[in-house]
């Protein structure tokens, strides 16, 4: 079971507004394409679109 990976969210030193946009929207992105990891993850969206960024599974940039 994946857990929220708190400890990379506390040592984040970049913009926190950014992460924070890209872990909503690819929860959103996860919950649309019904990905098989979320059942994996016990239903946790939002912790495991959070792994995905932080262990740079995905990669995000906020457009202005």
């Amino acid at each position: 079971m994946m857990t929220f990976p708190i400890e990379e969210l506390i040592e984040y030193e970049g913009n926190m507004y950014a992460i924070t946009a890209a872990a909503s929207r690819r929860s959103f992105q996860l919950s649309m394409l019904r990905d098989p990891d979320i059942e994996i993850n016990n239903g946790k969206v939002v912790s495991l679109a959070a792994r995905q960024i932080f262990t740079k599974e995905i990669e995000f940039r906020i457009e202005a």
